[in-house]
């Protein structure tokens, strides 16, 4: 079988796989949270409707998101399990999510917390050192399952320096969970479904929380080893789901892409010459923050100069010089849903000739490959697109040989764009990584396109006008039935349009 025949197999398998889930998201359930119990009227260990009407109405665990879409996640998670559970010949299964540790800085000074996008996303819980358990119901079928929460104890000593916690009661009251415990009673609880009959679906390579992991996990891991009872993987089910983006999700991108335009405007108004790369750092970060962002989505790249030829350049500690471009990659997170932008400008507000010429190309070849993001085509295939247009690009600027062979000028493209034209976006910038991106797109789904060149300033093989530029302009997109959407649509990338902001200024 040759090597194109074994893709396009694996490609159709994938496919099938998740023709699946697009089913399994196209029916019809009738699914009711375990039911509105009266949120305390205190401070729990996150916003709720009690302490934040402004941001979460009634019923809503997290903003905009219901306890009702969170249990039809899980009652989908647990179609899922069901169906390759009957292949397995379980009949009871136990899903197991850890929440994420508190990470410290320095000694007992913390980093912000961030949950794990995959125990979020099925509970909506915003606490660390917490389980999430998805279990069987005796004498019912999958997708029927209780849904429980441990999470940590109420310490008043503790919660003088750390803040407020949900607890127990806490717990239950917002997320529409079935039940909820301390952690300290997850061994216990657990001790259940060790029987010879249960299917175990966790994930611990590598731990999300090394001590829940060692203290509760390992052990029945190791038992269940020994015993031969099966393990299985859940974070694979859990993306295939995150793949799809509902309605709710998706104006939450949208939110999180408007924030993100928005505050690019603001910080490309200014830009001066010279400028600090700190300075923009620091007014892109204020900027999503004013508009109501919750935080950067990931450490920015604040480029200037020959910089920009480092991929994830985020020192962002030098001047930027009068006549020099800037690379700003950035995004912000909005009630866990994340945008991942990027634009060049220069920081004097005036193209120059060489400037204006590569980034033009870099412009028209991003525009072909948002044209591609339709139901069929795969992230792959747009791939292998770009990289064909950016070598006519590339031999029409001079920068590679007219009479390259095509072989010789994939690989050389490969040089001048050494990364990928896309990835998946969602919760995470790089979303559902397990995800190949050789499937094909489906209406619901979000990536990013982002073509570049990058011509170092040390590149003697390149016309010398284009040394010490690189270039990449990158936009979120819904794929839809129809068109391509484009999430980041308000954020500035025509030449004149980014001209005209400093004339503005």
């Amino acid at each position: 079988m040759s090597a194109q025949t074994l893709i396009m197999t694996h490609s159709a398998l994938l496919n099938l796989r998740i023709q699946g889930c697009r089913i399994c998201f196209q029916r019809k359930f009738s699914i009711i949270a375990s039911g509105q119990k009266n949120v305390p009227p205190r401070y729990l260990g996150q916003p709720s409707p009690f302490t934040h009407p402004h941001l979460l109405k009634t019923g809503e665990v997290t903003p905009g998101l219901s306890q009702v879409e969170f249990a039809l996640r899980r009652h989908k998670l647990l179609s899922l399990i069901h169906q390759e559970g009957e292949t397995l010949g379980a009949s009871d299964h136990a899903v197991i999510l850890l929440s994420h540790p508190t990470h410290y800085m320095t000694n007992d000074i913390p980093f912000p917390f961030h949950q794990n996008t995959n125990f979020l996303y099925l509970c909506g819980f915003q606490e660390p050192d917490s389980i999430l358990l998805l279990h069987s119901v005796a004498g019912e079928r999958l997708p029927s399952h209780k849904a429980v929460l441990f999470v940590p104890r109420r310490n008043q000593n503790r919660e003088l320096w750390d803040g407020p916690r949900s607890g127990v009661d806490g717990a239950v009251a917002l997320t529409g969970v079935d039940e909820a415990y301390t952690t300290e009673e997850f061994g216990k609880y657990v001790q259940r479904f060790k029987g010879a009959g249960c299917t175990w679906w966790y994930d611990n390579e590598p731990p999300v929380h090394p001590r829940l992991n060692s203290e509760y996990m390992q052990p029945l891991l190791d038992a269940k080893s020994q015993r031969n009872k099966t393990v299985q993987s859940v974070k694979r089910h859990i993306q295939y789901l995150r793949l799809f983006k509902s309605d709710t999700e998706i104006e939450l991108m949208k939110t999180a892409a408007k924030i993100t335009s928005e505050a690019f405007i603001s910080t490309i108004l200014s830009s001066k010459a010279p400028v600090d790369e700190s300075y923009i750092y620091a007014k892109f970060d204020f900027e999503c923050r004013a508009r109501g962002a919750d935080l950067l989505a990931y450490p920015p790249v604040v480029a200037g100069g020959n910089r920009s030829n480092t991929l994830h350049y985020v020192k962002n500690n030098q001047m930027i010089k009068d006549g020099e471009m800037v690379l700003l990659d950035g995004g912000c997170e909005y009630s866990g849903y994340v945008s991942d932008v990027t634009r060049v400008w220069p920081v004097n507000g005036r193209f120059t000739g060489p400037q204006s010429e590569l980034y033009q190309a870099v412009l028209d070849v991003q525009k072909s490959c948002l044209s591609l993001c339709t139901p069929g085509v795969s992230l792959d295939n747009i791939y292998a697109f770009m990289l064909t247009v950016l070598g006519q690009k590339l031999k029409e600027l001079g920068v590679l040989q007219a009479k390259s062979s095509q072989r010789s000028a994939y690989k050389t493209v490969g040089n001048y764009c050494p990364h990928h034209v896309g990835h998946y976006l969602g919760m995470d910038v790089h979303d559902t990584p397990d995800i190949s991106r050789s499937i094909s797109l489906q209406p619901g789904m979000v990536v990013t396109i982002e073509p570049g060149i990058y011509i170092p300033e040390d590149d003697t093989t390149a016309p010398p006008r284009f040394r010490g530029m690189g270039i990449r302009i990158e936009d979120d997109v819904l794929i839809t039935e129809e068109a391509p959407v484009i999430l980041s649509a308000d954020c500035p990338k025509e030449l004149f349009e980014l001209e005209q902001i400093w004339a503005h200024h």
